[in-house]
């Protein structure tokens, strides 16, 4: 199996290296796993997004959506019906288990259950200090050096001052 190199795009980028194992764990998988139900990632707009996968036949009670850290995991528990005598099976009934990673600051807001589809709605929730900022560029920088130069000879003067009363 092939992985990809990713050292061109780390020239320009600082923090992006857990990118590799992520890229190459996605070749390594199966497109679809026969247990694992079908499902769509929607970006609702910049901040928003949402995961709606096929849960036909599963009601809320045999669902189960758990975040961890920055993995979000839904799962579904299906018991098998009694004395029930299939001629043909198609539609699956197996448990499942399916995994997401989520991005840094991804925050899940709520699943609702509708004809079907189970859909996980999740938001981007950007901390205030780390949102983007403009620095502002001090064009008397050498002035305002100088101000604190001259703030600390008065310090240090004064200091000297004092042990010379004493």
């Amino acid at each position: 199996m092939n992985s990809i190199d990713l050292t061109p795009l780390y020239r320009n980028s600082i923090g992006f290296e857990h990118f590799a194992p992520l890229f190459n764990n996605a070749l390594r998988m199966n497109k679809h796993s026969d247990a694992a139900p079908a499902y769509n990632i929607e970006a609702l707009d910049d901040n928003r997004y949402a995961i709606t996968l096929v849960a036909a036949g599963f009601d809320d009670a045999e669902l189960d959506i758990q975040v961890e850290n920055d993995l979000l995991s839904v799962s579904g528990k299906k018991s098998e019906p009694e004395n029930r005598e299939y001629l043909y099976r198609g539609i699956p009934q197996a448990s499942f288990k399916q995994e997401f990673k989520l991005a840094d600051y991804i925050e899940v807001i709520d699943a609702s259950l509708k004809n079907g589809l189970l859909t996980i709605h999740l938001q981007k929730e950007v901390p205030e200090a780390m949102k983007p900022r403009r620095i502002q560029i001090n064009t008397q920088a050498g002035a305002s050096a100088r101000v604190l130069e001259h703030q600390a000879d008065k310090k240090q003067g004064s200091s000297v001052n004092e042990d010379r009363a004493a």
